[in-house]
Parts: C-alpha cells; sequence; structure tokens
C-alpha cells in the first residue's frame, strides 16, 4: 500500500512538472531562454562569419556540418596548443562585405587578436563589442564602417592596439579623462593630435576623427535598463517555479530511496541493509608536472603552455610540432607524442639523461611533460629554420650556399653524432634513427643542431610506417649507429649535388655510383662545389662509404668525422676546435653518476 501512494505520488509529480513546464515555462521563454544558452566556439564563430560574410566569398559549404575551427583546413583561425579555444582570427582582404556580429564573436572567451582589415565591410562597431573582454589587438581598418565609434571601445581593459582608421565614421566622442582608457593620439591620413602621456604605454593607434555618441550611449543604456526592470517578475517567477520542482523532486526521490531500502530490509535475513561491495580502483592516470633543464629565469607553468597560441607546424606519423609563443613572446617548439610503447618511468629517465647532455651541435631539450597517454617535449625554437629550408632556398635561387657553409655545417653534424655515440659508464647508447635535412636545425650563427633525439626507440623499428622510402634508411632498416652513418652519407651526397632527397624520394646513393661508375664523376657537384673539386672529391668518397650496402662495410662515426677533420684541416680558416660549451666523453660521463631526481613527479 505504501509503496503504491509512492508510485502515484511520484506519477502526479511528473504530471505536475509537466503542465508547469508546458504552461509556464515554455511559452514566455520559447524564444529568450533558447537564445541565453551558449553557443560552442565552433558555432560563435561561423555565427559571426555568416554574418561578416553574407555572400560567402570564403566558399564555405554551409550544409548544417560546422568543421571544427582549428582544423588544418582553417589558417585564418589560430587556437591554443591544446586546440581548445580559439585565439586569433585574421580575416584580411578577402572582399567581406557583411556587418560585425560581435554578440557570437565575444562567445570566443580567449580570442585575442581579430583583424578585419581590408574589405568592405559595413554598419557600425557594436556596443556588444565591449564583451570581447580577451582582445589584445583588433583591426578594423580600411573597411566601410561608419556611424560614431562606441563608447564600449574603452572597456576593452586588456586593449593593447586598435586601428579603425580609414573608414566612415562622423564624429568623435569628448572622453572625460577619467573614464577614457584611449589615447588621444590617433593615425589619420592627414594629421595626428597630441598624446595623452598617460597613455602612452598603451600603444594603442585607433581611428581618424570620430567622436564616441557618450551622450547617446548612456540613453540607450538607460532603455535597456528600463525594458530589464519590466522583465524581472517574470524572472523571479520563473525562478521560484523552478526552486519549488527541484525541492518537490528532491522530495520523491528521497521516498523512492527509503522504498528501496525497506524492499532490502523485507528480503534480508539479518534485517539490516545490505552492505555496498567496494567498487574496483582504476589505476590513476600518471602525470608529471613540467620539467626543466633550463635555469628559472626561462620556466614557466604548464597552464601557460596549453593556453598560449600554437601553430601546427607539421603532423606526422611520430607526432605533432607546434610552434608556440608565450604571453611574454618568448617562442618554443613543442613536439607532442602519443602511444609511445614505453613505461613513465623508462620515459622520464630516458629524458632527463637527455636534458642533461649539452653539446653545441644538439639541440637541448628545455623540458619535458609526461602523462601515461601523450608526451610533450619542449625546445627553443630555431628562427633560422632547418637545412632543408636552407638548401631548397639555394636551388631556388634566393641565397647562396657557398662550400665554406657546407663544410662547417657536415663537420657540426659529424660531431654531434660523435657525441651521442660516445659510450659512457654503464648506459646504453641511444641511436638517433631519423637524421634527415629537416631535422638539422641551425641556429643563429648557422651552426647545425641535431633535432629530434632520443625518443625513436620508444617506437617499433619493424613498422611499416616508421621505416618507409624516405632515402634516408638504411636497407636493414634497424636503430644503431651504422643506420645513423647511411643517413649522414645521403646527407654528405645532398651536399655535394645540391640535389634533395626528403621531398623527392630520389635514390641519391644510387644515382651518384651510377655517376661515378661512367666515369662522370665531375658532373655529380653542383655548381657551387665544382670550384672546389679538389676538396670535394675526399668529402664524396667518405660519403659512399658511409651508404654502402652492408653495414660491416661502413665506417664508424668516429672513423667520418676524422676523415672530415683531415679535409677541414687542409682549409685552416674552417677549422672550428671543440670550445668549452661542448661536453666531452668525461662530461657525459660525469651527468650519469650525478642524475638528478624526477622533480614534480606524481605516482
Amino acid at each position: 500500500m505504501v509503496g503504491t501512494r509512492i508510485m502515484q505520488s511520484r506519477r502526479d509529480f511528473s504530471m505536475l512538472q509537466k503542465v508547469l513546464m508546458c504552461i509556464t515555462v515554455f511559452p514566455l521563454f520559447n524564444s529568450t531562454v533558447c537564445k541565453a544558452g551558449e553557443l560552442s566556439e565552433s558555432g560563435s564563430l561561423f555565427s559571426f562569419i555568416r554574418a561578416v560574410d553574407p555572400k560567402n566569398a570564403l566558399g564555405i559549404e554551409w550544409n548544417g556540418f560546422i568543421p571544427h575551427p582549428c582544423s588544418n583546413h582553417w589558417k585564418s583561425i589560430k587556437c591554443s596548443l591544446g586546440a581548445t579555444t580559439i585565439t586569433e582570427v585574421r580575416l584580411e582582404n578577402l572582399s567581406l562585405c557583411g556587418i560585425i556580429d560581435a554578440k557570437s564573436l565575444c562567445k570566443l572567451p580567449k580570442l585575442r587578436h581579430l583583424s578585419l582589415a581590408k574589405n568592405q565591410i559595413h554598419g557600425s562597431i557594436p556596443d556588444s563589442i565591449s564583451k570581447c573582454t580577451s582582445l589584445k589587438h583588433l583591426d578594423l581598418s580600411n573597411n566601410l564602417l561608419n556611424g560614431t565609434v562606441p563608447v564600449a571601445l574603452t572597456k576593452l581593459k586588456n586593449l593593447r592596439r586598435l586601428d579603425i582608421s580609414n573608414n566612415h565614421f562622423s564624429k568623435v566622442a569628448q572622453y572625460p579623462k577619467q573614464e577614457s582608457r584611449l589615447p588621444n593620439s590617433y593615425a589619420t591620413n592627414s594629421s595626428a593630435l597630441q598624446s595623452n602621456a598617460s597613455n602612452k604605454a598603451k600603444n594603442i593607434t585607433v581611428a581618424p576623427s570620430p567622436q564616441l555618441d557618450v551622450y547617446g550611449h548612456e540613453q540607450r543604456h538607460h532603455k535597456a535598463h528600463e525594458k530589464w526592470k519590466s522583465w524581472m517578475p517574470v524572472v523571479f517567477g520563473i525562478a521560484f517555479f523552478v526552486v519549488l520542482i527541484f525541492f518537490v523532486n528532491m522530495k520523491a526521490a528521497k521516498l523512492a530511496n527509503d522504498k528501496e531500502i525497506l524492499k532490502a530490509l523485507a528480503h534480508s535475513p539479518l534485517k539490516s541493509p545490505p552492505t555496498k561491495t567496494t567498487d574496483e580502483v582504476k589505476p590513476e592516470e600518471r602525470c608529471s608536472d613540467l620539467v626543466f633543464f633550463v635555469g628559472e629565469e626561462e620556466r614557466f607553468k604548464k597552464e601557460d603552455l596549453l593556453e598560449a597560441a600554437a601553430d601546427l607546424k607539421s603532423q606526422g606519423f611520430f607526432g605533432s610540432l607546434y610552434k608556440v609563443q608565450l604571453n611574454n613572446n618568448a617562442l618554443f617548439a613543442v613536439k607532442r607524442l602519443k602511444k609511445l610503447q614505453v613505461s613513465f618511468e623508462e620515459f622520464g629517465q630516458t629524458m632527463r639523461r637527455i636534458g642533461n647532455l649539452k653539446h653545441r651541435n644538439i639541440l637541448p631539450l628545455v623540458g619535458y611533460n609526461s602523462t601515461d597517454e601523450e608526451k610533450l617535449l619542449i625546445y627553443k625554437y630555431q628562427r633560422n629554420g632547418s637545412l632543408l629550408t636552407l638548401l631548397e632556398n639555394y636551388i631556388n635561387g634566393k641565397r647562396d650556399f657557398p662550400w665554406k657553409l657546407r663544410l662547417s655545417i657536415a663537420i657540426g653534424i659529424a660531431r654531434g653524432l660523435d657525441f651521442i655515440y660516445q659510450k659512457c659508464g654503464d648506459w646504453d647508447i641511444i641511436p638517433h634513427g631519423n637524421i634527415k635535412l629537416s631535422n638539422i636545425l641551425l641556429n643563429e650563427n648557422e651552426e647545425p643542431l641535431i633535432s629530434e633525439y632520443g625518443y625513436l626507440k620508444f617506437f617499433d623499428p619493424m613498422t611499416a610506417c616508421l621505416f618507409n622510402s624516405n632515402g634516408y634508411t638504411a636497407p636493414e632498416k634497424i636503430l644503431s649507429e651504422k643506420a645513423d652513418v647511411f643517413s649522414f652519407g645521403v646527407i654528405l651526397l645532398e651536399l655535394l649535388t645540391g640535389k634533395l632527397v626528403e621531398k623527392s624520394g630520389l635514390d641519391l646513393p644510387k644515382w651518384v655510383r651510377s655517376m661515378v661508375r661512367e666515369e662522370w664523376t665531375g658532373e655529380v657537384f653542383d655548381g657551387e662545389i665544382a670550384k672546389v673539386e679538389m676538396y670535394a672529391f675526399p668529402l664524396l668518397n667518405i660519403s659512399l662509404k658511409c651508404v654502402a650496402d652492408f653495414p660491416q662495410e661502413r665506417p664508424t662515426v668516429a672513423e667520418v668525422l676524422e676523415k672530415i677533420e683531415e679535409v677541414v684541416n687542409e682549409q685552416e680558416d674552417l677549422s672550428t676546435p671543440m670550445t668549452s660549451t661542448e661536453s666531452n666523453p668525461q662530461d657525459c660521463c660525469s651527468l650519469h653518476y650525478n642524475m638528478p631526481e624526477t622533480p614534480g613527479s606524481k605516482q
């Protein structure tokens, strides 16, 4: 009887709830409550784009499917490293002729940079732009905007640069000095007013001559306030019904729970509530804090890294590479690796070993972060790019690539590899396994830095995707010193011939051997190397030994370095002896015995 009454009570409550929602909530707020819900970032962005591009000059197919705004197809959109929030929108010189939907735009919470310059956008700047509180750079120059410049622009506390020049604004407001955040300096086509000294540090450039209609803005604000007051009784009424429904629902749930307990007591021989079995506890995912190998002044927090603007530079089997700029404008290259075949502890131990290796020709590891699912490796960003970029620019006639620079790069790579293969104590040597032009970076002095070192051993070496026909892989397809010697030999051939392997798939060793066999050896060298053939021939002999088909026929890294140094010593002005910034075998071994413990690890 009690159970029947409880069930009847719940049915009555459910019916009451439906009736209340139908007669009260739905008619009044069908058009307002739904609109008040926050759109997703994707929806907000595409609502803004549809307003600013009504003629679809961007060529977007609006078929009801909204692609992820952080996908690679949207080069005008930049996102944070975690690809979770949009940070920049650049739609410049794209013949956009719509209006600015600031209401949708400002639903992007981390938007810092917006540029719509050089379009035909008309209408006025809406007051709702004041909701874009994260904006730091706003460029609306060279459009057809008109009306008055809204006071809302003065409420953007984080704004550092504003350009609304070359539009058709009608007047400029007279700001009370204590309220205005915009400077009195205006970038115009013909004149500029005196800058307000208190705002010089903001470096904000604003449009020509318009006045902000302060009083009109206050009047609109007053009307909005009156409209809000008229809605307040309805809002409070709805709030009351929601609270009432909540408590009624809690009461019904409590009655149902009591019924279940009584039912359990009835079937229990001990007349006591059954004890709950302990759920199996899943192992908590392990995660390390950021582990650094640089000084305290160069360190930062993981949140700073994940929220920074990040450009995806490349994506492949090994992971993704991002160019990341922190708020302090420091640039880093971040390698994101997933599903490595390595334990949490082994990865941390290996990274600490690599992070403590210091050599002028190996790209230093700034720090790392590790979880069971993915790893982040952090390096300093090298503005000069890679050896691949340098050789491509030379082939396309964009720069010179003289013999001396090629020889200094060759010996720098050899010295870095020789350091890797120096035996230190009980450590097992870690082969590189992925030597190629794009993994040889150049510092500010165009000295080579070997990158991507240390983690390739965590992938399955027999995976077909790993050892594809990229022109650098040794025939035996294993991780070893002799395999790295083969890859280095291919790089030497590229430096001598001026031919690229990485993007063309050319079998360069086979081509060079055929030229030598036909006694056309002089035709192997490119135009720049042909000027110094007497020095290039010994280097050609070294490279052909490196690319021998069988590992036992190839020299060791130490032997290769010795031969190249002989060539360098014949040209004394190219000789670059090891400096104090390089490590030696003794330094390497000392790092083994003074290995720091993992800082910030959480088991």
